[in-house]
């Protein structure tokens, strides 16, 4: 299988970048015509992506063409953020297949306005799968064509896609440094948790944020740095296999904190905060386990960041995509930062915040985990 990777930046969004994109890619991977492209164009096109879609088809002299807009792309060449942009990744034998089994691997592309727990999770109505990609990131999230499919946008504003005869490892990368030990949760209501071993829930994060030197008080609560992260059993929060929940508000009157979900009595929570370095650990650890699992070099990866995880979180620089390309040096890399990444976590598809999604591939008669 051949794959390659092209990258075209331009002064204003025009078809062109599309088509001078999936050019670069081909003329790499010396493909005359390929059997499927990823292609993502940053939120310019967002408004009326169609015209650049086709120049792309045309192109590759194919139709079977599949991504979305992005406020950000990146391929392994180099990442783009406010300038017009297209990214696109051809093969030569893979296609963008559909499946009904529930253990199918499926790359999802979606709107914001799309998200909804009947595709995302509900494998009985909708043969849900397991589920990675990322949210697209178009100033609005409400147009029509920020999502594509065979060539085209897509009605219901996502599309998914098994990636035919790939083996696949993928996984997510939080970024998170632990600043509390394992506690179980004693008194949950609905978004609400009241108690964490009896104690008061925003009492523990206070004290976790002052043991580690957190600049904290009543009124200035760094709701965009901290994190929940819960998990049946205290030892799978030490592992790392854990889920999350950001923090919406801290209700002084009954010291009690509003997160993003609704958490069980019985399981176990710790407070965590996003961190640069231990970014940096994570990504490295998800991409060397994500190489052990496929168990042979990959052919290709995806990857797909959360907006609030990439260059503006590293100071201008995108860390994460120069340590995978440290890692992989000759890997085809294709990839956006969007409004949010989803991956699964545990046996649920989770929509994640401040993350990295990472997806290696190689060639199969198989698709595996």
């Amino acid at each position: 299988m051949k794959v390659a990777t092209g990258l075209a930046i331009g002064i204003t969004a025009q078809a062109e970048l599309a088509a001078k994109a999936v050019e670069s890619a081909m003329l790499k991977a010396n493909i005359h015509a390929p059997s499927s492209v990823l292609l993502f164009l940053t939120s310019e096109f967002a408004a009326d992506p169609q015209s650049a879609i086709k120049a792309a088809a045309k192109a590759a002299s194919c139709t079977q063409i599949i991504g979305c807009s992005a406020t950000g792309i990146f391929t392994e060449e180099d990442w783009v953020i406010d300038s017009p942009a297209a990214a696109a990744m051809v093969f030569s034998d893979l296609n963008f297949s559909h499946s009904n089994a529930d253990d199918a691997m499926l790359l999802t592309l979606t709107a914001p306005n799309a998200i909804n727990t009947t595709w995302l999770n509900n494998s009985e109505l909708n043969k849900a799968g397991i589920r990675f990609g990322g949210v697209s990131g178009d100033a609005i999230g409400q147009g029509p064509f920020s999502v594509w499919q065979n060539g085209k946008g897509t009605t219901q504003g996502y599309c998914d896609g098994v990636l035919a005869n790939t083996r696949a490892a993928v996984g997510a990368s939080h970024g998170l440094q632990l600043i509390s030990s394992p506690r179980r949760i004693t008194k949950t209501n609905g978004n609400d948790l009241f108690s964490l071993a009896s104690l008061p829930a925003l009492s523990t994060l206070f004290s976790a944020c002052k043991k580690q030197d957190i600049s904290i008080t009543k009124d200035d609560i760094p709701y965009h740095q901290l994190v929940a992260v819960y998990a049946n059993k205290a030892s799978q929060l030490e592992r790392g296999d854990y889920n999350l929940a950001s923090l919406i508000i801290a209700n002084q009157d009954n010291a009690s904190v509003t997160l993003t979900k609704p958490l069980r009595e019985g399981d176990w929570l710790s407070w965590a905060i996003r961190d640069v370095d231990a970014a940096q650990i994570d990504i490295v650890k998800t991409a060397s386990l994500l190489r052990r699992q496929l168990d042979t070099e990959p052919d290709f990866g995806l990857l797909f960041s959360c907006l609030g995880r990439g260059p503006y979180f590293y100071n201008g620089t995108d860390l994460d995509l120069a340590l995978i390309k440290t890692l992989f040096p000759s890997l085809p890399l294709i990839g956006f930062y969007g409004n949010g990444v989803i991956a699964p976590i545990g046996s649920v598809n989770e929509l994640l915040q401040y993350s990295a999604v990472l997806g290696l591939f190689s060639k199969s008669n198989v698709i595996s985990l």
